[in-house]
């Protein structure tokens, strides 16, 4: 991020546009909107903008811009439609302590004005860094459609009543009221009695939210999937979204966890096979802990929590502390692997079942029913499974598996730095070891990646 967006106070502050033309008039229909005091230097200023300075909304100075002319003011738009003489603006502008636009030159620029929908008080800002303008506007295009026109109404009248609200307490309490009015109470009372009726509908939902007994902390135990956000469902994003308190593990990326309230507590509970982690007692006592201060808990956990994510462990924790709980699966990573390489995980004719495994537990390798794996057409999802490669080749070929049985192990699956290492039982050890697989791998035993480039256009020469 090259620009960092910010929402500057320009209230009665100086903002000064050097040019006369269509340039300085087309920054002057946004400025306008503003509360600050615009002034417009300009030697041959545009007729429309005498008649502006006439109406009292602008001061007009017809001359060139010069020394001092930036003193005190906020931001100066050097916009004469002249490269030349817009650097000469911006280097007098700078030296009166001013932030600059160039229009039109963004590498010359100190900041960047977005394309912008206004709902006042409500204002989106829509930048691309200079990298798509056509996007910005589409994108703006398509929040004026969704965004009611009434939204600003609902805004300016809450604002007002922000400082009656403070009588609730912070925190979930008060983000409950302010939803129910947004989203529930307000805009029906502004269908049913226009904006008069807000105020009155404002005061008897406060009333019933100060009445109303605190609510118990909660904790949802969702599943946040393979990784990628695109793939997290409705009810997980809701979820993140309210969280008071967010507990992950290690397979949940930033990008998830910038889901999440800017105001949450998040935390880390990763743990990683052989490796590092935080105690299984030690996640459970956190939640509870929490949980029964109030707070509305998310436990994220990656792929789906009923998949080798110990949630039962988790929900008698809560369960013995009282606690109210609910679990929202998530897209397993078996599903998001084999989708990658474009394969099914069941096939008519071929296997009737499909087992998902886990290639270590608590105590070391795990054991399975290798003589079932070992049957031919038998398709097996095997998490965790890098590290014990080698013992799960011998497992299987021990209990009479083909040496050529395909196996694909998927890295990352459903992220962007996803790849696919396919090979064959008998030369999965040293497939493993000479990937360097250094991120989350799951082993597809019994299927090979699907040829066809036509279809899946991203697949390399890793799979020859």
């Amino acid at each position: 991020m090259d620009h960092f967006p910010i929402f500057l106070a320009l209230q009665g502050r100086r903002v000064v546009v050097a040019g006369g033309g269509e340039t300085a008039l087309a920054k002057l229909r946004i400025l306008r909107k503003t509360t600050a005091r615009l002034t417009v230097i300009a030697e041959t200023p545009d007729p429309a903008l005498q008649a502006m300075a006439v109406q009292g909304q602008i001061t007009l100075i017809a001359r060139a811009f010069g020394p001092g002319d930036a003193l005190c003011a906020a931001l100066v738009y050097a916009a004469t439609d002249d490269p030349d003489e817009d650097r000469r603006i911006a280097r007098l502008a700078r030296a009166d302590g001013a932030l600059v636009n160039l229009v039109d030159n963004l590498a010359d620029s100190q900041f960047i004005t977005p394309a912008i929908v206004d709902r006042d008080p409500v204002t989106i800002a829509i930048g691309t860094e200079g990298a798509a303008p056509v996007l910005a506007r589409a994108i703006k295009a398509d929040l004026e459609e969704r965004l009611p026109s009434t939204l600003g109404v609902l805004a300016r009248i809450g604002k007002g009543f922000r400082a009656m609200a403070d009588a609730l307490p912070m925190g979930r309490k008060r983000r409950e009221f302010w939803a129910d009015y947004y989203f529930d109470a307000g805009p029906q009372a502004l269908a049913a009695q226009g904006q008069d009726g807000l105020a009155t509908a404002l005061e008897g939902l406060l009333a019933r939210h100060l009445d109303a007994a605190p609510k118990g902390g909660r904790v949802d135990l969702v599943g946040a999937g393979p990784g990628d956000p695109e793939l997290l469902t409705l009810k997980a994003r809701k979820l993140l979204d309210r969280a008071d308190v967010v507990i992950h593990d290690r397979l949940v990326p930033q990008a998830i966890l910038e889901l999440a309230r800017r105001e949450a507590l998040i935390i880390d509970a990763g743990k990683e096979g052989f490796g590092p982690a935080m105690a299984q007692a030690d996640i459970c006592a956190l939640m509870v802990e929490h949980a029964a201060l109030g707070a509305h808990v998310v436990r994220l956990k990656g792929g789906d929590p009923a998949v080798f994510g110990r949630l039962d462990e988790e929900i008698d924790a809560l369960t013995a502390a009282g606690l109210e709980w609910s679990v929202v699966p998530g897209i397993t990573a078996a599903s998001a692997a084999a989708a990658s390489i474009g394969q099914s995980l069941t096939k008519r004719d071929r296997n009737s079942a499909l087992r998902l495994i886990t290639g270590h537990d608590m105590q070391g390798f795990a054991e399975q029913d290798w003589r079932g794996l070992a049957r031919p057409g038998a398709v097996a999802a095997i998490y965790m499974g890098k590290r014990g490669a080698r013992f799960i080749q011998g497992r299987l070929m021990m209990h009479g598996a083909a040496a050529e049985t395909p196996v694909t192990a998927v890295e990352n699956a459903a992220r962007p730095e996803a790849r696919a290492i396919a090979t064959t039982l008998a030369r999965l050890p040293h497939a493993l070891a000479e990937a360097a697989c250094t991120g989350p791998v799951i082993l597809l035993y019994g299927l090979a990646p699907r040829m066809a480039e036509a279809a899946l256009p991203h697949l390399t020469e890793e799979f020859a």
